[in-house]
């Protein structure tokens, strides 16, 4: 073996400098960023493979220079063609596991709507023929493989050949572009995660830490894992676009949400509950300016306020009501709140604020399961709003108390104070409860979104983007 240095500003034009010298066929030792703020990456390459580079650069320098594209898309499916002989020729790695597909799993292929084939024994091992793929689970370098099989066919015009180059230097940009990933994922074999027989590959190493930073849970997770590690095409995997895709589909259909009912015909009662703080009295204030003023259809509005303990809030209630020119009453027993509810009746949405509760706080939780259950002629909608910088742990504590009073939606606030949104994500899966809306912040009433699985996913891989 030959050890070789390259020396440069970036670690990518260190290595693009390595494959000018060297081919591709050598392999990264070491990549550190020196006291003067330049990279150098350290390779090794077999003198049988450096003289075959060397030979090979030889016979480009003694060829004519040409602009001939053709030519050019030739010499890159040849290239290509003799890796995968090399690769071919290496000795198949052994099984270091066998991923079996258990229930919780087969639960997950049936949220994700995907029809779940033979597993996979190993993301390493040789595979049987895959089933189909769609055309848009071809990968970058399928489609230019497609262009390079046509090699003996001339470009019609100037326009077309233009086309044919960059989709080459395309192809070759996307590639280049994976290989550094791998660079900086050339150690997650011994790094990556290994519980009950699951090993994450370092295709996935990117996607992976990007979920574990956003608070999901660990188990979630892992069987998020596995199933996308089962049903994934082996030849998508050569993508990080297409991995990254791919995993945003899976998260997409395990998360429920509800849509809003609009219906002329239907009288809808929300009552409001939750712990102290999450903002449930804005949340309630913006669902008004949402159903009176900002829909297609000004509905009537009526808003009952039970939260006569917190300094203000009636107050706060009372500003936004006039403001919108709403009718408001606030109530302290079973009893007026059954009779404010009745004069209430000609509105088309009756919105109810309650007080905080703590969810060890047992005694306001039966007060509030009693306005629950004063009026049976009343169907409440009851919304458990948190907060989304409210850990999974005590998300998942604070429903499983609130549940007593019959939860029908989640409602979360505070979406623009957190960059970590797994943890929403696994109490929506875990407890299969659906989420109506999305508070993105405090203005009233434009920081309020109706909620949706690719918003939802959009924020957990990307972030939030108001």
């Amino acid at each position: 073996m030959k050890l070789f240095t390259f020396t440069a500003e970036t670690g990518a034009q260190a290595l693009a400098e390595a494959k000018r010298e060297l081919g591709d066929e050598f392999s990264i030792i070491a990549q550190k960023k020196l006291s003067d703020g330049k990279y150098e990456v350290s390779v090794a390459i077999s003198e049988e493979d450096l003289k075959q580079a060397k030979t090979k650069q030889q016979q480009e320098e003694s060829k004519p220079k040409t602009n001939n594209i053709a030519e050019r898309l030739e010499r890159i499916a040849q290239k290509e063609i003799e890796r995968k002989r090399i690769a071919q020729s290496m000795p198949t790695l052994p099984e270091d596991v066998s991923l079996q597909l258990s229930d919780a799993v087969r639960q997950i292929s049936q949220i994700a709507g995907v029809e779940s084939k033979a597993p996979a024994k190993s993301p390493y091992g040789t595979q049987k023929a895959t089933p189909k793929e769609p055309e848009q689970a071809q990968s970058p370098k399928q489609i230019e493989f497609k262009k390079e099989d046509s090699k003996d066919s001339k470009p019609q015009n100037k326009k077309e050949a233009q086309s044919d180059d960059l989709r080459a230097i395309r192809g070759e940009i996307d590639r280049l572009n994976d290989k550094l990933k791998l660079i900086q994922n050339m150690f997650w074999e011994e790094r990556g995660p290994k519980s009950d027989g699951l090993i994450i590959p370092h295709e996935f190493a990117e996607i992976y830490r990007i979920t574990k930073a956003s608070g999901m849970a660990k188990e979630h997770l892992e069987k998020i894992m596995q199933l996308t590690l089962e049903l994934m095409p082996i030849k998508m995997r050569e993508n990080s676009v297409l991995i990254k895709r791919y995993f945003r589909e899976v998260l997409r259909k395990m998360v429920v949400a509800r849509t809003e009912n609009l219906s002329s015909n239907a009288k809808n009662i929300i009552m409001l509950v939750g712990p102290t703080g999450v903002g449930k009295t804005t949340t309630l204030a913006k669902l008004a300016a949402r159903y009176s003023r900002l829909l297609n259809k000004n509905y009537k509005v009526g808003i009952i306020t039970l939260d006569t303990y917190r300094i203000g809030a009636v107050d706060q209630l009372m500003f936004y009501a006039k403001k919108m020119k709403l009718s408001i009453d606030t109530v302290v027993d079973t009893e007026e709140f059954v009779n404010a509810l009745d004069s209430l009746k000609y509105c088309d949405y009756i919105l109810i604020d309650t007080v905080g509760s703590s969810q060890h706080d047992r005694a306001k939780l039966e007060s509030l399961k009693s306005f629950v259950n004063a009026d049976p002629n009343a169907k409440i909608d009851v919304s458990l709003v948190m907060s989304a910088t409210t850990k999974y742990e005590d998300l998942k504590d604070i429903y499983h108390t609130f549940s007593m009073l019959g939860i029908d939606t989640l409602v979360f606030t505070k979406l623009d104070e957190t960059h970590s949104y797994g943890n929403i994500f696994s109490l929506i899966y875990e407890t299969k409860k659906p989420v109506s809306y999305f508070s993105i912040g405090q203005e009233v009433p434009n920081d309020l979104n109706v909620a949706t699985s690719d918003f939802l996913i959009d924020c957990l891989l990307d972030g939030l983007i108001k």
